[in-house]
């Protein structure tokens, strides 16, 4: 597990877990804590308890939505009932002592808030899509909603595929220069004519320090380039792999 020093505040608890310590094998090896991915389920719900235990929670208060790549987000108040009412989603709120909140990525970034004034905290698995489309905006809103000032809440992105890893088509950049001309300064030429390399965690830096956010940390960690510690989507389909495990990042408040 990798603690952020920005997050290590008083009544709260979080990680961004590595792929080490769990009881998953073969390409799930080992702290596989996806269950949509093709590994056993019970074993995956095995993992998901060692995180929660480390986070100090009961095993069904760590809670994941079904991500979707949206700019969605959901207020938590307890667990749900069943996995299949899991909100699609991928941002998560919550003001409820006991409740931790989790997501899921294996090259997208996770991006962990706190507002510890307000008691306030959040979650957002943030792709490129939901990135640019606005996850983390509605994330702070719905915080905000709940008493949090963005002035006070620190942010951190965890574990994300690195530029040097990151190759986009000739269409991506345009996406992102419609939306601000500004954008073009998170990409750089690539080996292959008309493609580029996206420096997604960059973008969701600036984006959050654009948005207001008081403290803003890039943990710079690329799950591509470190196997030992990270799964990556990208590396195994580079790979041919028929499937790849799912990293957590959670906070809970205590």
């Amino acid at each position: 597990m990798i603690a952020a020093d920005a997050l290590r505040l008083d009544g709260l608890t979080h990680g961004f877990f590595t792929r080490e310590g769990g009881h998953s094998s073969g390409l799930f090896s080992s702290l596989n804590c996806g269950m949509g991915s093709g590994d056993d389920r019970e074993t995956v719900q095995k993992n998901r308890a060692l995180v929660a235990e480390r986070l100090g929670v009961a095993p069904n208060c760590l809670l994941s939505a079904y991500q979707e790549h949206s700019a969605e987000a959901a207020l938590v108040t307890g667990p749900w009932p069943d996995e299949a009412e899991r909100p699609r989603v991928d941002g998560l709120v919550t003001r409820t002592p006991g409740v931790a909140l989790g997501v899921l990525t294996a090259d997208c970034g996770p991006v962990l808030f706190a507002d510890p004034e307000a008691r306030v905290i959040g979650a957002a698995h943030a792709g490129w899509k939901g990135a640019l489309t606005g996850i983390t905006t509605r994330t702070l809103d719905l915080m905000e909603a709940q008493g949090a000032r963005r002035a006070r809440i620190t942010a951190v992105i965890g574990p994300t595929i690195s530029q040097a890893a990151y190759e986009v088509g000739p269409e991506f950049p345009a996406r992102f220069t419609a939306a601000d001309p500004a954008n073009a300064r998170f990409f750089a030429a690539s080996e292959r004519p008309g493609h580029a390399m996206f420096n997604l965690p960059l973008y969701l830096a600036h984006r959050l320090g654009a948005e207001g956010v008081g403290t803003v940390v890039n943990l710079s960690l690329c799950t591509f380039s470190d196997e030992r510690r990270f799964f990556s989507y990208r590396r195994a389909t580079h790979r041919r792999e028929t499937d790849y495990g799912r990293l957590i990042s959670a906070i809970a408040l205590t």
